[in-house]
């Protein structure tokens, strides 16, 4: 379906019954009207997720809509919207859900007395710069909480409608609390439209990348996910490109394809790339013992076997020739500077400090 990354909606795990399609005869997908972005309010009670897992470099993260207009065929994310009762597929990408209240749920919880400050990571699960944060601009309500309050975060997003909220985030990287990541997965655009169709065109990431260098922000580039024999081909000239638009440090992830994620990915393979279909599975299969998935920690993000071992050699040469550090950093965030909004606002702080 043409600006959509799913090529059919696989049956919720949830369900009791299955249901699948049925050509009658009359139907003709020319006949179809186009699929439609909705978007719905989710009234969330909490904003903050917190997490322990060793394989990611924060403790705690924001999401401010679920589900993603992106379309990334290969996005982990996807499963999630089962819990809505939603299929991982079309709904995915075309049923959104938006958190209007993040910024005041946000406030709350900052304020609350045993809060422990520690850097927040927006773009977690699904990007904060998708289309829809053009119009609903929570992305930025959530920006300007931070940046009262001084509370370092990390932002990964693979758009360059990031640039809009440079006035906020430089200041906080003058400051030591701001660090951004792009998302750069091929340089090659027409591949790019077929795994990411709704996501910002690989050049203009790179741009996004130098803008935002040129602002004073320090700049990662995330080659993520790696497919093998799709996109593997770039992960040096994908490393230059940034290195040479200001990018600082780089990161990247093997393939993953949790639950639903692996039908959607091979059929999506069989409709784009039928005659290298059974040889990417055969090498994503070599790297997950066998498998289309391994959930183990230590291995999840970077796989195992020859081939994985060859993305890190090749990734740690390019790092080491181009200067660019390794990994997601954010111990050296200050979190010292950190101050909780006042809930109430109808008197003055008594003594000011600042």
């Amino acid at each position: 379906m043409k600006g959509r990354g799913a090529t059919f909606e696989p049956g919720n795990r949830y369900r009791e019954h299955t249901r699948e399609a049925f050509d009658d005869g009359w139907a003709r997908d020319d006949d179809l009207p186009p699929l439609k972005t909705t978007v719905s309010e989710q009234r969330s009670r909490t904003i903050i997720a917190h997490n322990d897992s060793p394989d990611v470099p924060f403790s705690q993260s924001i999401n401010p809509y679920q589900g993603c207009e992106h379309g990334c065929i290969y996005c982990y994310a996807r499963p999630t919207h089962a819990y809505l009762d939603l299929s991982p597929g079309l709904d995915f990408e075309t049923r959104l859900f938006a958190k209007p209240n993040a910024a005041e749920l946000l406030r709350a919880e900052l304020a609350k007395p045993g809060y422990r400050c520690d850097p927040i990571a927006l773009g977690t699960n699904t990007d904060p710069y998708q289309p829809i944060e053009r119009e609903w601009m929570i992305t930025r309500a959530i920006l300007e909480v931070l940046a009262q309050c001084e509370h370092p975060f990390t932002i990964v997003t693979k758009s360059a409608r990031i640039e809009r909220d440079i006035d906020l985030i430089a200041p906080m990287a003058a400051r030591k609390m701001a660090r951004v990541y792009l998302s750069v997965t091929t340089l090659d655009r027409e591949l790019a439209r077929k795994l990411e169709p709704r996501a910002s065109a690989p050049s203009r990431r790179l741009e996004a990348v130098k803008n935002l260098s040129a602002a004073g922000i320090p700049v990662g580039v995330m080659v993520a996910p790696i497919i093998a024999q799709l996109n593997d081909r770039d992960l040096e000239a994908i490393l230059e490109q940034a290195a040479a638009n200001g990018a600082t440090s780089a990161g990247y992830v093997m393939l993953r394809l949790p639950l639903e994620v692996a039908p959607l990915f091979r059929a999506w393979l069989d409709a784009h790339y039928p005659q290298r279909a059974a040889h990417v599975m055969s090498l994503v299969a070599a790297m997950r013992g066998g498998r289309d998935y391994e959930s183990a920690f230590g291995t999840r993000m970077r796989g195992r076997g020859i081939f994985a071992e060859l993305i890190e050699k090749r990734f740690a040469t390019a790092c080491r020739r181009l200067g660019l550090a390794r990994g997601r950093e954010q111990s050296d965030l200050d979190t010292t500077r950190f101050r909780p909004p006042r809930t109430d606002t109808r008197q003055g702080d008594l003594f000011a400090t600042r």
